[in-house]
């Protein structure tokens, strides 16, 4: 993807600062979210065996539940623990065309999970011996590591606290 440069580059970082200044509160200031959190994130698969063996299998996060969909009719739709009380869903919708992965507008870039040092080096090692690539640790990021699973969904495997980005407290 291209990125911008220039004068473009530098619209760009005035347009950020400009809504930050305008929309990010101090903690102290900010509201209380409405929600309690995140209960499943639903994404769509191709093969709903070959997903369950690679996040079960691949990654070490177990299968808790699967069933039909209660909105689609032969739709089987599944979870998997991610930790924390958190849950990932797929549904797969049989008949219909799955066109490859592309980043765009209303697609999930990425999905950053968050996990210890120890978690992030066994990751490495698993997806090592699966012979499944990843990017990083890299370019001057040594807590982050990024894959495509099987539907293309993009995953980082982050050595981070929850509620903390580069080390820095986001919730308080």
């Amino acid at each position: 993807m291209p990125q911008p440069q220039g004068a473009e580059l530098e619209a760009v970082r005035a347009r950020r600062a400009s809504l930050k200044e305008k929309y990010l509160r101090s903690p102290s200031k900010r509201p209380r979210t409405t929600v309690r959190g995140v209960h499943h994130l639903a994404l769509i698969c191709r093969d709903v065996e070959e997903t369950i063996r690679f996040y079960q299998e691949t990654l070490g996060f177990p299968l808790v539940e699967l069933v039909e969909n209660r909105d689609y009719a032969g739709s089987s739709h599944f979870f998997f623990d991610i930790g924390n009380g958190n849950l990932l869903g797929f549904f797969d919708f049989p008949g219909h065309d799955h066109p490859e992965f592309s980043e765009t507008i209303g697609g999930v870039q990425h999905l950053a999970l968050s996990t210890s040092d120890e978690e992030f080096a066994n990751a490495r090692k698993r997806l090592d011996e699966a012979g499944i690539p990843y990017i990083g640790p890299d370019r001057g990021i040594d807590n982050s590591l990024y894959i495509r699973d099987p539907n293309g969904v993009g995953i980082e495997f982050y050595a981070e606290q929850l509620g903390l980005f580069e080390g820095e407290p986001l919730l308080e």
